[in-house]
């Protein structure tokens, strides 16, 4: 891949688990909304972020890749 991972092995589980939880929250309590599907959308970025291991947010806020070569 062209990037390196800054997301931790840990961080990545929570951020899946907290993403899932935000997009059935979202859905659930607010619904087809504009403001149910802009945190479910959020939610699923943070889902995505978990899976692939790479936040562009923290790579532009100045966080180290993972050690390591680059996969």
């Amino acid at each position: 891949m062209f990037y390196r991972k800054n997301v931790g092995p840990r961080e990545r589980v929570v951020r899946l688990l907290a993403g899932g939880m935000m997009v059935t929250g979202a859905l659930v309590f607010a619904g087809m909304t504009p403001l149910g599907l802009l945190l479910a959308g959020a939610g699923v970025m943070a889902a995505l972020t978990g899976m692939v291991g790479f936040c562009p947010a923290c790579a532009m806020v100045g966080r180290k890749p993972l050690g390591g070569p680059p996969r």
